[in-house]
Parts: C-alpha cells; structure tokens; sequence
C-alpha cells in the first residue's frame, strides 16, 4: 500500500490505496470504497459507502495472525452501548467461498485525534481540555462499571469532530489479555506509562486508564505527555489553569495509584462540583447583577441556559450570532444552539429579525434543510435550538480531502437544491449560502442551514450582507435580490466542492464583483459537459441564470449523468487511483 508521508499523525499513517490483503475483496452489491483509509494500532480502517451511502469504517487486521484478535475487539465493542464509543455493526468472518472477511464495521469517525490537533496547533484552552476529560472520562467510567479496562488512552486514542463531538477510539487493547498476540503492547512513544508500570510493561488497570486520562489532558494543556516520575504541579505548567482543575488533574496524575481518585466517576463528580459551585473559570455561571455586562458570550449562554442545557463547545461565529454545541439536559441529546451576539440583542429590530429567522426556518420541512426544534430567550440573552450534524461543512470537508469526485457531489447537489427549491416555495430565500453553511448529515447528506439573513419574499430585499466569495453581483451592489441570488451562490459552492477554490479569486468584494462581472471564471477546471450549466448558473445578469431551483436541478442532473455513469463504470484500481489523485494531487 502506498503511504503519504505528509500525512503522518503520530502513530496513524494515511494510505493513499487499498491495501493488498483488500485487493480481493467484493463488496456487497451498491456498496463502493470510499476515498480515506488509516493504518494505526496494528489496524487498517478503510472509508467504504453502504448501499444507502452511509459512511462506514471496516476495520481489518493486515497480519493475518491477528484474526482472533480483531474478533475479539469487534465482539468486545458490539457490546458497548456509549455515545463516545462508535456503534459496530457486522463482522465479516473469513472463509473459503466467501470474497470478504474478516474484518468489521463501525461508524467512521471524522476529523482528528487530540495529539494531531496538538502537533499541529500547540497547546489548547482549558474549557476544550475540560470537554475532552468529561467526553472520554464518561466512556472510560461505563467501561469500568462492566469491570473492563481501556489501557491505552492516549492523545492519539481520543478523536474530535470538525463540530466538537469527542470519540474514544484504541479499542485492539480493550480486550481480554489473553486475547491479544503475546509480545505485542501499545507503542510506548505515544502511549502515557504510568510510574506503576516497569520501563518496558504493559499491565492496565483502571487506577492506570485514571493516569492516561489525566496524562492526555496534561498534555493538551502542556504540549506532551508527563514524566513517568517528578510530575510538575499543574499550575506550574499552565498557570492560567483554575487552581481547583489543576488540584485534581495533579490528584489523578499520583505517582501512587493510592493516591488518585477512588475511580474515573469520582474524578468527573468532583470536576462536575467544581462547575455546580459557580466557578466561572469552569462553567461562566457565576454572576451577580453588576457583573453581566462584563460577561463574555459563552458565559452569558451559561448563565441563561444552565437549567436546561449544557454547553459543551463553540462551533463558528456570524455577523448576527454565535453557534454552540451542547446537550439538551431534558431529552439527554446534543444539538446546536444559535445564540444572538450581545451587541446585536441590544437593538429590538434586530432581535424581531433573529426571531423571524428562527421562526421561517422552521416552516422548512425538507430532508436537505436543518430543522428548528426551539427558540427560546432569558434575560436579554435571545437563542434557538436545532438538529446538530456532527461531521463539519463543505467547507471542511473540501479542506480536509480537497476536491471533491463527481460522482460524490452529483447527487448531493441535485438534493440540496430540492430542499432550496422548497424554501423558495414558502417565500423565503437564504442569501448567505456558502460552503460553510451547507452540513453534513452523518450519512454525508448535504442539508442546508442558517437562514440567518433569510427573509420573506417583498420584504427587506436589499442589502450587501453574504459573503462576498458566493454573493452574486445583485448583492455586493445592494440591489434587489430574489431566488436567483441562491441560485448563483449554488453553482459556486458545486465549483468550490469540485474544484477546492471558489470561482471568483479574492475576499474584497470589490474586486469579486469585477471579475463577476466581467465573467472572469476558469471554467476549464470543471468538466466540459458541466461548464454550460455553469457558464447560466454564474451569470451576472440575474435574469440569465435558471428560472427557479427546480430548473436548476433538472439541467444539473441532465449535464452530470453521463459524468456518473463513466465514473461507476470505472475499473476499481482506476477509481481508487483518482481518488486518491482528487486526495494528495
């Protein structure tokens, strides 16, 4: 298998093919592989599409050896019921006749580990080292409970989101000893060794899963894992750290097992202590009436939504708002919250607007479309609730893997337009789509979302808000616009989806309306039976573009067609040569 050496992540390696001992496989009728595959913990996992496109991660072990090893982790983690833990759905067992096997599937698990995120940014804050501790504190206490142990929690063992969702991954060790090939322990370089352990021994307890946990959360704060022994105090590290976090992140870091926490569930009461006695280096929740205007955004939001949710991580800004992860405390799920900035609650219209926002977009019941569940206000802090979609943008996605195949974004262009011509249907345009505010459901679905400049038909029509990268010329001109505006931003997010740049170059609107304008758009770089659609969808003439959403849809399907059937025709090595050409260049 060929390796991407600007790709190494510690102790993951991405592969840009399929490895050989997938070479033979045959894949259920409608599924495919996908384009990303990771060779870490004596695993390979490989992207595959199911026949309803979910996104799917087979987990296979390249050393045929390990067989009764990977069934092992694969019947261990079918038993597992955790929202940090992925759900595993088959097992494939290898036998003769059959063209598949053994290995097993599991949800794919988007974005990074913690220690790719710190190799790559530095150090982190200590409300992310905190979200980290309770997501991965709370799996790790569930498997302690069923009287089984981790033992091999790791910065590269806890993945992010691109929307902040936590996962524990390492699961090859969280299986019985006996079960795992003699010789053979977690990689030590990336694996904290707690001082009980001799230099070269791996015996994992739960007193030592305590040690790894607090040693990863010591190393997001600090930039790399803890000695084994002279561990320094915490604050001595980070002196911004709240001195009470620090006590038991120290605590929990004991040379002597004896002196940590009795168990994990004891070190999250007493974090969860720390945040119910009003610390606001922890929660924000502490406030008296003179001290909430000197209060930032978060703690605000705190503040207002304590009985009702839990805040667990910022997901973007806006000009008008502020978008949240957190947990619905009532129905125990996680959704995004949208909250108004202070500085714009301020003004009535503003808050009427936001209001009617929330209001029209959930009238929008379509599949392409994020609903509205809420919306809600107290004391002076205005928010709504929505359906959270855990795996990023478009806009992430294209950054994370670059441009994207056609055969990929056909469909899910044809989808989102058919939830925009719903929208146009009730009288309401979006006029700020962009690639950051088209989602990914978990099944890679494309859905549309932050109506946030939204507004009835005849109402408001004029303006320069967007962004300029997809506005059309109507709007960097403040003139009227109506649903060719969308339109025109759609045929820029399907350039940017299949291109990984945005069809007009540039961030000052200014210069983005003369290239419009002057129809300065290199439509050598998509498809040539795509760049009439195009060519209508991208004019500055609002009245050249396509007549409505549906319209568009229809020329879309009709010019992409023959592009997918080419595409499913392909020979699998030629699929997975391009993919990975679309990947790594």
């Amino acid at each position: 298998m060929a390796m991407a050496s600007d790709d190494l992540l510690g102790p993951a390696t991405r592969t840009t093919e399929l490895p050989s001992h997938l070479a033979a496989w045959q894949l259920p009728p409608g599924w495919r592989w996908g384009e990303s595959g990771l060779l870490v913990n004596r695993r390979h996992v490989q992207e595959i599409r199911d026949s309803f496109d979910r996104s799917l991660a087979l987990v296979t072990a390249p050393d045929p050896a390990h067989e009764g090893w990977l069934f092992s982790e694969a019947h261990h983690l079918a038993h597992l019921n955790h929202p940090v833990v992925p759900t595993t759905y088959h097992y494939w067992s290898g036998h003769a006749g059959n063209r598949r096997g053994p290995g097993y599937l599991r949800r794919w698990i988007a974005g990074e580990t913690v220690g790719a995120r710190m190799r790559r940014l530095g150090t982190d804050t200590v409300p992310y080292m905190l979200r980290v501790l309770r997501a991965a504190g709370s799996a790790i206490a569930y498997l302690h409970d069923a009287q089984t142990v981790h033992g091999a929690i790791s910065p590269d063992s806890v993945y992010v989101t691109p929307t902040g969702r936590v996962w524990l991954l390492g699961w090859p060790w969280a299986v019985p000893r006996a079960d795992i090939p003699a010789g053979i322990r977690p990689d030590p370089r990336w694996t904290p060794t707690p001082a009980e352990w001799s230099a070269d021994e791996w015996a994992p307890t739960a007193e030592s899963d305590q040690w790894q946990l607090a040693a990863t959360c010591f190393a997001v704060l600090s930039g790399e894992l803890p000695p084994r022994r002279e561990i320094p105090p915490m604050r001595w590290v980070r002196p911004d750290c709240p001195a009470n976090v620090a006590e038991l992140l120290d605590r929990a870091l004991s040379v002597n097992p004896a002196d940590r926490f009795h168990s994990v569930a004891s070190l999250l009461r007493a974090i969860e202590k720390i945040s119910s006695s009003g610390s606001s280096a922890v929660t924000g929740l502490e406030v008296a009436s003179g001290e909430f205007k000197s209060m930032n955004e978060e703690q605000r939001l705190r503040w207002a939504t304590g009985d009702d949710y839990e805040v667990l991580a910022a997901l973007g800004s806006g000009t008008f708002g502020s978008v949240w992860r957190v947990r619905d405390l009532t129905l125990q799920r996680e959704v995004a919250l949208k909250m108004l900035h202070p500085s714009v609650a301020r003004s009535e219209d503003a808050v009427s607007r936001f209001r009617k926002e929330a209001q029209l977009a959930a009238r929008l019941q379509h599949p392409a479309i994020v609903p509205i569940y809420a919306w809600e206000q107290k004391g002076g802090v205005h928010w709504y609730v929505m359906e959270l979609e855990d795996e990023g943008s478009i806009g992430d996605l294209v950054r994370r893997l670059g441009p994207r195949p056609i055969d990929e974004v056909a469909p899910q262009l044809a989808f989102m337009l058919e939830g925009l011509a719903a929208a146009h249907q009730h009288g309401i345009i979006h006029r700020d789509l962009k690639p950051e505010n088209i989602l990914l459901s978990r099944y890679g679905n494309w859905r549309i979302a932050d109506f946030g400049i939204a507004n009835a038909l005849g109402e408001d029509r004029t303006g320069t808000s967007g962004t300029p990268a997809f506005a059309p010329p109507e709007q960097l001109l403040g003139e009227s616009q109506g649903a060719a505006a969308d339109l025109f931003a759609v045929a820029g997010i399907a350039y940017f989806a299949l291109t990984g740049s945005a069809p007009f170059a540039g961030t000052d609107g200014r210069a983005i309306l003369a290239q419009q304008l002057a129809g300065k758009t290199d439509l050598s770089r998509v498809p040539e039976v795509l760049r009439e659609w195009f060519a209508k969808g991208l004019s500055p003439d609002p009245h050249a573009r396509f007549a409505d959403a549906a319209l568009m849809r229809d020329a879309w399907n009709a010019a992409a067609r023959p592009l997918v059937r080419a595409s499913e025709d392909l020979p699998l090595a030629e699929r997975i040569r391009r993919a990975a050409e679309h990947l790594f260049g």
